[in-house]
């Protein structure tokens, strides 16, 4: 029974994941202009760099080379995926969720609506604030159990599957970085033109006169 539940555990964080990747992300690159179908074949060496080491911050390297790969300009990319390895990691918010409302369920606590508001705001402050670094969000995940009532030593049931679970939230982390540098660079160079075409203009009139 244990291994049942636990196997539902997983793949209910793996769908999770996977909606964010391939759907929510694919929606935002849609919407600016770009190619999700392009983008993930150019992103995927940073992505299964993510995958492989579990760890944000190990990937940053490969991430800023792919970045220059795929057409980033260097002012913003450096900037967003600096940041993003430690700030914007939406994936160890959602898995930090479901593993906290899973162990709820296995120990029979039963959240009220306050509890899980309180759950949810505090994986999102999670994600900005865990270290991107393998098993990172246990001592979040363990934080939140206690804040709610469930016995934080219910995480080693999930140890067996965390190094997974951890290789898979840390490539859609990497790939939300990389995915949010192109939405700013998108929204920057329309706004760059003009700043350089109205330059050119003035200037023209300048030589004129």
């Amino acid at each position: 029974e244990v291994i049942v539940r636990l196997g539902a555990y997983v793949l209910v964080v793996i769908a999770a994941l996977a909606v964010h990747m391939f759907i929510t992300y694919a929606i935002a690159l849609k919407l600016s202009g770009r190619s999700p179908l392009a983008f993930y074949r150019g992103t995927q060496e940073a992505t299964l760099m993510a995958f492989s080491t579990a760890s944000s911050n190990a990937t940053l390297p490969t991430a800023l080379r792919v970045a220059d790969q795929i057409g980033l300009p260097p002012r913003i990319s450096r900037f967003v995926l600096t940041v993003g390895a430690t700030a914007n990691q939406n994936g160890t918010s959602l898995y930090e969720g479901v593993t906290v409302l899973f162990l709820a369920q296995f120990f029979g606590v039963d959240l009220s609506l306050g509890q899980q508001v309180l759950v949810m705001v505090v994986c999102i402050l999670g994600g900005i604030g865990t270290a991107g670094v393998p098993a990172g969000a246990l001592p979040v995940v363990a934080l939140i159990c206690g804040m709610v009532g469930i016995n934080p030593l219910g995480i080693g049931l999930i140890l067996g599957v965390h190094h997974l679970l951890d290789m898979c939230r840390t490539a859609l982390n990497v790939t939300g970085d990389l995915v949010l540098a192109s939405l700013v660079a998108g929204h920057e160079k329309p706004e760059a033109d003009a700043v350089a075409g109205g330059q050119g203009s003035y200037s023209g009139g300048g030589n004129g006169q």
